[in-house]
């Protein structure tokens, strides 16, 4: 969510039991603002809150001029004081698989241990044991990458791909109807497209200017409509997998975001729940 609508946007979502207090709110809105400044960042967007055993993450992005492309993760434990987070790599994120399996600690530094057995490289081949080491700082960032990849969500229209390949917020955008708000076909995941190929057919019903995205409706399994509530008849959306993940979107408004509050696993009981 945007921090120039950080107090709104928080509300919107306050009732799904994302939230923040009201010290942690007045300390963000003030770090944000100098984290713009500092970085150069074109927008920053706090990103949510991963929870610890010891000290919980807090969790800013910053965007420059392509908001696909340019954007870098940082983290705080007091909302006041940010460090980046390293790019995840895939080494990073096949480490972090293996060795990271318990709740976060709250300590960057903290060193995860996995023993791995590796073939030596004489004749006897004995096995010898290598441990896998990954630090803290390095699972939250992997953490924050995959849950970016996958459960990020956007109303379609509300960002542009220019001809050269430059995505950026849509200035002309007010907001889904009422009646597009209800389906799944008028919202992308906000990551690289995985699956880009598509029929004439298709093509033919889409504006490669908006429609460059993954759409929703074509996610397995098949999710469900949005719901709504409020005064303000807000749309939300809530990720099955990564539990703790709220989409929200205010129809005939610009307004819309996402956050994340939850302890960073994966819910891999999804399949038994369906």
């Amino acid at each position: 969510m945007d921090s120039n609508s950080l107090y709104y946007s928080l509300e919107l979502v306050s009732g799904t039991g994302s939230t923040l207090s009201v010290e942690q709110r007045a300390a963000l809105q003030t770090s944000l603002v100098m984290l713009k400044k500092n970085y150069k960042f074109h927008r920053v967007l706090f990103w949510g809150k991963i929870l610890g055993l010891n000290s919980d993450y807090f969790i800013a992005q910053g965007r420059g001029e392509d908001e696909m492309q340019d954007k870098k993760n940082l983290y705080s434990l007091n909302c006041m004081d940010w460090s980046l987070l390293p790019p995840a790599t895939d080494s990073m994120i096949q480490d972090v698989s293996k060795a990271a399996k318990s709740r976060f600690i709250g300590d960057p530094s903290y060193v995860y241990e996995y023993p791995e057995k590796k073939p030596e490289q004489e004749e006897d081949a004995v096995e010898s044991e290598a441990a896998i080491k990954v630090i803290e700082e390095s699972r939250l960032a992997v953490t924050v990458h995959l849950i970016e990849e996958e459960a990020s969500v956007v109303p379609r229209g509300a960002f542009v791909k220019s001809p050269l390949g430059v995505v950026q917020i849509n200035r002309s955008f007010g907001g889904l109807s009422q009646s597009e708000a209800r389906k799944l076909d008028s919202f992308f995941h906000f990551s690289k497209a995985k699956n880009p190929e598509k029929s004439i057919l298709e093509i033919g019903d889409l504006n490669q200017a908006i429609d460059f995205l993954d759409v929703l409706s074509d996610d397995i399994p098949k999710g469900e409509t949005p719901e709504e509530f409020g005064l303000l008849r807000t749309v939300t959306r809530h990720h099955l997998l990564w539990l703790g993940l709220t989409f929200y979107h205010v129809p005939m408004t610009p307004q819309h975001g996402y956050i994340y509050i939850g302890d960073g696993a994966k819910n891999l009981d999804l399949p038994f729940l369906l």
